[in-house]
């Protein structure tokens, strides 16, 4: 009954937000609504930190503890970049580094998609040393994004390859891989190269030519208003030259101080909200030098913390709205239902396998999260595995890209919902672009894994 109640949820919600219904309204109320009926169908009590003594009321406190959860987490690393890129554009940053980039580039004018598709396997490259969806996607947003748009994409082209340099989650720094090793209980480095690389480099090949033709496809006709000198606002004109460096600044400093670079015994780790306070206290000694006014700096900060607070009602808000969603989707059973009906269509290893990637792939795309779809379906592998007779990492390898795959085309994923927000674009549309790209990946993965 609750996979089933579960998909009607779904169904419900996809039609509310079709007909232009609020979006965080949308998923946190079917989530609540979800949460309540697990709770009497299965009469188990909803697990929270802090119980209030009182069922009822220990609904009301989860919401609670999933605000203060994402803020205190992702959602305070996401404030803090959109605080920082806010930042950036206001001192004039981001345009003396467009500035700059544009002039290597200008190659690229006669056929910008050809550019923006390279982005894909330079910054999956990225996504290994910082693997965060969220944090890297916004980080290229304030770095990469006004660069594409000036060579001649459109703003949601920009978005999208952005978003798909995320697809893949493989490194020993990602979540899933953690997980998988812990299941498989091999080396990290032994997994990464052994079997992540040799699968993922044709997808992530396979999707920048997608990516190539899709865009130029959604783009034709496509006129920009943005291909002219970047300008700033008039009392922030001719930023210095060395400005160029403060929005890179923050990547930078990801990947020197990543467990990939440092080889010292007591490495320094540096987390991605740290950096950005860091890169934020450094942008602002660069303008005392600049104007030597104190009081023109400090009122300047007001704009990182617009920005922050900007980012906090329209990102935040979605990212908590669909965290509740996904929770409301696992307490009423929709994983196990998933599981069962692969059991009892009785397929045979290849066809179970496929299945299971297929079912993890569907419920990172309703849920939003890849590692809530593959945290959800990990642990129980190793049974399925030993069922039919086949090894653990043959299933699990697909499952966990399948998971990162769906995340690129959820319109809750927070990767999404922060990148197309801070670009000021329709995360729909966005998810239209990354569709195409991302089916043909994963029909490619599932065909060199399980049938070549």
């Amino acid at each position: 009954m609750g996979p089933i109640i579960s998909v009607l949820f779904v169904l419900l919600a996809a039609r509310l937000l079709v007909l232009k219904y609020n979006a965080q309204s949308v998923l946190l109320i079917t989530g609540f609504l979800m949460l309540v009926l697990a709770y009497f169908i299965k009469t188990t009590p909803i697990k929270i930190v802090q119980p209030t003594g009182n069922e009822a009321f220990d609904f009301f406190a989860f919401l609670k503890e999933s605000f203060s959860k994402t803020n205190a987490g992702v959602g305070l690393m996401i404030m803090a970049i959109g605080g920082f890129v806010a930042y950036m554009d206001v001192i004039g940053a981001s345009d003396i580094l467009v500035h700059i980039a544009m002039k290597p580039l200008k190659v690229f004018k006669r056929n910008p998609h050809l550019a923006a598709s390279m982005v894909i396997p330079i910054s999956q490259v990225l996504f290994i040393a910082i693997p965060s969806a969220a944090g890297l996607s916004l980080l290229l947003m304030g770095s990469l994004f006004k660069i594409l748009v000036r060579l001649g994409v459109s703003r949601v082209a920009a978005v999208s390859v952005i978003t798909a340099s995320t697809a893949f989650g493989i490194g020993p720094a990602c979540a899933t891989t953690a997980s998988s090793i812990g299941i498989l209980k091999i080396d990290a480095a032994q997994y990464f190269i052994q079997s992540q690389i040799p699968l993922v480099w044709p997808l992530s090949l396979t999707m920048m030519v997608a990516y190539y033709f899709v865009n130029r496809y959604f783009d034709k006709g496509f006129i920009s208003d943005e291909v002219t000198e970047p300008t700033t606002d008039p009392t922030q004109k001719h930023a210095p030259v060395i400005y160029a460096l403060l929005p890179i600044l923050p990547i930078a400093l990801l990947l020197i101080f990543s467990n990939f670079i440092q080889s010292t015994a007591s490495p320094i780790q540096l987390d991605t909200t740290t950096v950005m306070f860091l890169s934020l206290f450094l942008a602002l000694v660069f303008e005392l030098v600049r104007y030597r006014s104190v009081k023109r700096v400090f009122d300047s900060l007001q704009v990182f913390w617009n920005g922050m607070g900007d980012i906090f009602k329209t990102v935040i808000t979605l990212i908590i709205a669909a965290e509740i969603f996904a929770q409301g989707l696992i307490g009423l059973g929709l994983i196990d239902g998933l599981l069962f009906g692969a059991e009892a269509l009785g397929f045979g290893t290849s066809g179970i396998g496929v299945s299971l990637s297929i079912m993890i792939f569907l419920s990172a795309l309703l849920m939003g999260s890849g590692n809530a779809a593959f945290f959800s379906f990990g642990p129980l592998v190793p049974n399925i595995a030993e069922k039919i007779g086949v090894g653990t990492a043959h299933l699990l390898l697909p499952m966990q890209l399948s998971a990162t795959l769906g995340r690129t085309i959820s319109p809750v994923s927070g990767a999404i919902v922060a990148a197309a927000g801070l670009a000021k674009v329709d995360t729909i549309a966005v998810v239209k672009r990354n569709l195409i790209p991302v089916l043909a990946a994963l029909l490619l993965m599932l065909i060199l894994h399980f049938i070549l």
